[in-house]
């Protein structure tokens, strides 16, 4: 059985809203709100939600590219929410992330192979002669000829840019890399290049992902595990074939009936939710989600649904709901 790389202990970020006299802090947002998970080694989890749920911030602060507010993050066993800025710096080694924005993730006024050499640059590995080595395979492994070295971004399309994105993720050999939405913003066609070569790269190297989107017929292609977001928390989590085959929560019902199914005799019914996402900022009592629950009882209006197993021991599938 494979061991956990990450553990993700009732993670919170909540951001500051000031207002009045002095900017005084009136309220929060709350963001994230004591999320817990595992990913173990080699293994992709699929997060997926809507959009404002909190997917990218919860990627972010898993990483301390943002501070949690409260929570704990564990590497390989190590927690890295008391790390110094120095021994940070070296932790951030084995974790990495691809960004959602292949036009802006990269920067106009460097050569991709300054782009792709910089983390090797940052953490001083190697020669010069190495470096270039380095760079140079690592642009094979993406897909991409080493005559792109000389050349800017804004010469490439967009998945080509993500390629380039994907190897500079690649050149610290992380263990760890969190993918944010990383084919939203391609055509279809080149998605599936770009998911090819992530599937490629976890078979060979081990990698374990964090892969975050809001296209679940994608999460379904490419995640091991899944977890659902809504408002800030996971309100179900279960191996990709269970949640997908079983889904337990009624906001997971809701998403599933709006994956779109290539066959013209295939007749589903579309489960649309009632009214908005509530706001982070004043989330409702209770359950979060019962005021678009069409299941919503008494109770849910009050009490906050605890996490319960409903899977097995084996293969658990939590979920927070009290249905």
């Amino acid at each position: 059985m494979s061991q956990s790389l990450l553990q993700v202990l009732d993670l919170e970020k909540y951001f500051p809203v000031r207002g009045g006299l002095f900017s005084r802090v009136q309220s929060y947002v709350r963001a994230v709100d004591g999320v817990s998970f595992e990913l173990k080694r080699g293994r992709t989890l699929g997060l997926v939600g809507e959009s404002g749920c909190g997917k990218s911030t919860l990627g972010r602060a898993v990483l301390r590219l943002i501070e949690p507010t409260g929570g704990d993050v564990r590497l390989n066993g190590e927690s890295i929410m008391g790390l110094s800025h120095d021994a940070l710096k070296a932790k951030r080694r084995e974790m990495q992330i691809i960004y959602q924005d292949p036009y802006a993730s990269l920067s106009p006024r460097r050569l991709v192979g300054e782009t792709i050499q910089e983390p090797l640059d940052v953490h001083r590995i190697g020669t010069r002669e190495e470096r270039r080595a380095k760079v140079e395979a690592l642009l094979d492994v993406v897909g991409l000829r080493k005559q792109v070295l000389s050349r800017y971004p804004h010469e490439f399309s967009g998945g080509q840019r993500q390629r380039i994105g994907i190897a500079r993720a690649l050149a610290l050999d992380p263990s760890f890399i969190v993918a944010d939405e990383p084919v939203s913003a391609l055509d279809v066609s080149v998605q599936s290049q770009v998911l090819n070569v992530i599937a490629h790269l976890q078979r060979e190297r081990g990698i374990s992902f964090l892969f975050i989107s809001h296209d679940l017929a994608v999460i379904q292609h490419v995640s091991d595990d899944v977890g659902v977001m809504y408002l800030g928390q996971l309100v179900e989590f279960a191996s990709s074939s269970d949640l997908y085959g079983n889904p337990k929560h009624p906001y997971t019902h809701a998403l599933m009936s709006a994956i779109p199914v290539p066959d013209v005799h295939h007749k589903s019914k579309r489960i649309v939710l009632p009214g908005d996402v509530p706001s982070p900022m004043n989330p409702p009592s209770g359950c979060p989600f019962h005021p678009r629950c069409p299941k919503a009882m008494s109770q849910c209006k009050d009490v906050v649904p605890p996490r319960k197993n409903a899977g097995t021991e084996e293969k658990p599938h939590f979920v927070r709901c009290h249905l």
